[in-house]
């Protein structure tokens, strides 16, 4: 790859946690924040698949490295989605207290291509503590929950909720940067890099 010049990198994506973990492997990228309808119900694996071929590929274009990346809490077979107001937010983190569930991912790499379409899901498993109302009342208070599957952000006042993580913290944060190295190894990123959590909430 030496010497291969990188074609530009777009990022399919308004968040900004997915902006920092990018930024923070020194690739040079820009963002552009797709409008489309997401697919909100069906088998999870699909559903996060499906999303994020459908962000990458409204923004696509000829002689770009297009990144589209959608991430989704799944508690029992069942995708929590974000919470539209504080109180499914409470019921949301109410729910998780005390329990192992599944946080997935869906990455879609098109290349230059645009026939050269590249997928991948990552999954990791996370697991609360026993909270207490009062706990999930402050939680929720902080006002982190919003835009947030699953109604919460484990690299801001969340990560005091966790018990235990076990798989790719990059992936719960928001851009699964190993399955993105695999998908992508134009961009370079050195196998087993170890990515700094973003600053703030996320």
């Amino acid at each position: 790859m030496t010497g291969t010049p990188l074609p530009p990198v777009v990022l399919a994506s308004a968040s900004p946690q997915r902006r920092e973990l990018l930024g923070r492997l020194g690739i040079h990228f820009t963002v552009s924040g797709p409008e489309v309808e997401e697919v909100t119900h069906g088998e999870p694996r699909e559903v996060v698949l499906a999303n994020a071929l459908l962000k990458a590929r409204s923004i696509a274009e000829p002689g770009n490295l297009t990144i589209g990346c959608d991430t989704e809490v799944v508690l029992a077979g069942r995708l929590l989605g974000k919470p539209e107001d504080a109180l499914r937010a409470h019921e949301y983190v109410a729910q998780l207290s005390g329990r192992r569930h599944l946080v997935l991912s869906g990455l879609a790499v098109i290349g230059p291509d645009p026939d050269d379409v590249r997928t991948g899901i990552a999954e990791t498993e996370v697991v609360f503590r026993e909270l207490t109302r009062e706990g999930v009342d402050a939680y929720v208070a902080t006002g982190e929950w919003e835009g947030r599957a699953g109604g919460y952000a484990i690299q801001g006042a969340g990560s005091a909720m966790v018990d235990s993580i076990e798989g790719d913290l990059s992936n719960v944060i928001g851009l699964p940067v190993p399955l993105l190295a695999d998908l992508a190894p134009e961009l370079r990123i050195p196998a087993g890099t170890d990515v700094p959590e973003p600053r703030g909430a996320g």
